[in-house]
């Protein structure tokens, strides 16, 4: 059994650290105001990281801080603002998503440690192994991954894992969700997802609420994973109430000593659920028993149990044991001195001990006064002491000992963990743009039109590639367990004359690199700003496209020479999701990759299945061939035809040419909309 795991608590308010650290988690991960994935949780201001760290560190708890969205060129100041301080505050770790905070964190502050968040979308050995060459000491697993597949990494993975045990699922892969976005411009990769999955999305019928997954629940789970290597058991929650905190760490606490009350877990499901939990993506069962939505019953199942939760928490346990030496010696001053995990303290008192007129101080009443340490987390354990024959030391000087020689072990247990920071100015050379490029991407060769003239290069996914080879394979998303596939199909395309690959996570470009192709970062991989762009051009990538959620205007002042590409054309791609909505009502043999999604108001969504995942198409497409005058300083741009007939991408086509209208319905994407 794995013995250096750690319970990983979500602390969204002081009084959810407090649950945290009194209920025995190892570790709490927590943001700032400003660039976390939980903007809606109260958060903490500078002074109140610097009181949170110092508590935690002074009861051995790490704490690591979120700073895990995509950042903007202009808010990377900011960002160097947030590192700055989690290196003054003693920080253990920060939570990174964005290339760019972690090209901050190399250059500004190298001595601190960075973890890959879920939102990274890294899913194999190959991004794992890259996400060490670049730095990081931990990476944060989907929640998707099956039993198979997170034993097989932990068994080779050069750097620790960490994976979600309990709390929400999302329907989408984290870091590749863009529904919140492109319907309301609240962005799930800014941290402002108004969570759209949760309203009725039905595969048929109405009123289905089709894209809601229960909440997950591996706390029975947690020896196995113990077994198989994983370093730390992460709870989501940071936007959950304290006493929701208290119950998530003492039942996983529980979990891993072996000792579950059953009402624990029944209290942990009352406390909030989603019509129960989950464990299908671990145990590799898919489907329709997966989804439950938040009922009424649930909500009212919580407020019984409240008070109860909350007493988990009013009461701290002792958990580091003290030694004390006591003196007290004539016409000496009393003094007293503590030892604690390596820390020493030693307080000498204004008090001269006087003769004793009645009882003189004795040993056993002053382990008596020693040993009241009730309400921190100290206990004592021995007590020697060094006492003159027939002296007097009043109980307040003894009592005022104890807290004062505690209160020095505590300052002792938060020192030196502190980390240099270097300030850094970034900047970033203009890009200049050549004769902006046509690149088109087909669903398969029969939907390529005959005539391509005005088109510099063709994208096909990799498994509809069956005679046509002088063209880019697009690599799937989502690939979990079947990167060796993968690889070995490039390979065998590779040899047929297929020169390069359209990747769009961390995982498809290392794949791509190693089958000794060149490679385009591709949809998915978030680019935001410049120094993500000089981030991939490091990797070894040919061109990127941008980020979705970009505004024209940001795209025109982003620096750097890494050739770079606009979504201009199509239906966005919205979600992707390893547990396909349709099949909730109908096997993939009836729905014969026909399947669609409604909402409340009878909005229709194409579900893609063709990638071996679920990919939740917008309703209309992105369209910008009246207006591409507008976008500027920009390679190429990318349409990305998905249901349309060979005849309807040859006449857009010609209409990106020649700049025609738009017919039927369209939208903008986020172009000018922008995202919070």
């Amino acid at each position: 059994m794995n013995n250096t795991y750690e319970i990983l608590a979500p602390v969204g308010s002081s009084e959810a650290l407090k649950a945290a650290v009194l209920c025995g988690a190892d570790a709490v991960y927590l943001g700032v105001k400003e660039l976390n994935a939980r903007r809606g949780a109260e958060n903490f201001d500078y002074a109140e990281l610097d009181e949170s760290v110092s508590f935690c560190h002074s009861r051995k708890v790490k704490v690591y801080l979120t700073l895990n969205t995509v950042i903007s060129d202009g808010e990377i100041k900011t960002a160097s603002k947030i590192i700055e301080r989690a290196c003054a505050s003693g920080i253990d770790a920060l939570i990174l998503q964005d290339f760019a905070a972690a090209e901050i964190v190399k250059r500004c502050a190298p001595d601190m440690p960075i973890h890959a968040s879920t939102q990274m979308s890294v899913q194999t050995l190959d991004g794992i192994k890259k996400l060490a060459d670049m730095g990081f000491s931990r990476a944060v697993l989907p929640r998707e991954m099956n039993r198979e597949e997170i034993k097989f990494l932990c068994e080779n993975s050069p750097i620790e894992l960490e994976m979600f045990i309990h709390g929400a699922l999302c329907m989408c892969v984290s870091g590749q969700c863009y529904m919140s976005a492109v319907l309301g411009s609240r962005s799930g990769n800014r941290g402002a997802c108004a969570q759209p999955c949760r309203l009725p999305f039905s595969a048929q019928g109405t009123g289905r609420f089709d894209l809601s997954l229960k909440d997950l629940s591996l706390t029975d789970y947690l020896k196995e994973l113990c077994d198989m290597g994983i370093a730390s058991f992460k709870i989501e929650g940071r936007m959950k109430r304290p006493e929701y905190v208290a119950a998530a760490v003492t039942a996983c606490r529980q979990a891993v000593n072996g000792t579950v009350d059953p009402k624990i877990k029944q209290d942990l499901q009352s406390i909030f659920s989603r019509t129960g939990f989950t464990d299908g993506y671990y145990k590799n069962t898919l489907g329709k028993d997966m989804f439950g939505t938040r009922r009424k019953e649930d909500v009212v199942s919580a407020a019984p149990i409240l008070s109860r939760l909350e007493t988990l928490y009013q009461k701290e346990a002792p958990r580091f044991a003290v030694d004390f030496r006591f003196t007290a010696l004539r016409e000496k001053a009393v003094s007293l001195e503590a030892e604690c995990e390596g820390a020493k303290a030693f307080y000498e008192s204004d008090f001269i001990p006087r003769e004793a007129i009645n009882k003189p101080i004795d040993e056993s009443s002053v382990k008596e006064q020693l040993s009241k340490t009730g309400g921190t987390q100290f206990f004592a354990r021995r007590i020697d002491c060094a006492i003159g024959d027939g002296l007097n030391v009043p109980v307040s000087v003894l009592n005022k000992l104890r807290r004062d020689a505690l209160s020095l072990i505590e300052a002792k247990l938060t020192q030196n963990q502190q980390k240099e920071f270097f300030n850094t100015a970034f900047s970033f050379a203009p890009h200049n743009a050549e004769k902006t490029k046509i690149i088109c991407r087909f669903r398969d060769e029969d939907s390529i039109p005959d005539d391509l003239t005005g088109v510099s290069e063709i994208i096909l996914p990799i498994n509809s590639i069956k005679t046509r080879f002088d063209v880019t394979a697009q690599l799937p998303r989502g690939i979990f367990g079947n990167d060796e596939n993968l690889f070995s199909k490039l390979l065998e395309l590779k040899e047929k004359g297929v020169t390069s690959a359209f990747a769009g996570t961390l995982d498809g470009i290392e794949i791509a690199k190693k089958a000794g192709i060149s490679v385009t970062a591709g949809y998915g991989t978030n680019i935001f700003n410049s120094l993500a762009l000089e981030g991939y051009k490091s990797l070894g990538v040919e061109k990127a496209l941008l980020s979705p959620e970009l505004t024209v205007n940001q795209i025109k002042n982003l620096g750097g020479d890494l050739p770079r590409g606009v979504f201009a054309y199509g239906k966005l791609p919205l979600m992707l999701t390893r547990n396909c909505p349709v099949k909730n009502v109908k096997s993939c043999g009836e729905c014969k990759q026909t399947g669609t999604l409604t909402d409340r108001k009878n909005t229709v969504f194409t579900v893609d299945c063709s990638s071996g995942m679920s990919e939740i198409l917008n309703s209309r497409p992105v369209y910008m061939a009246d207006r591409l005058n507008e976008i500027k300083n920009c390679d190429f741009i990318l349409l990305y035809f998905t249901d349309e007939s060979k005849q309807q991408a040859q006449n857009i086509i010609k209409q990106y040419i020649s700049g025609g209208k738009p017919q039927g319905e369209f939208t903008r994407g986020l172009l000018y909309r922008g995202v919070e």
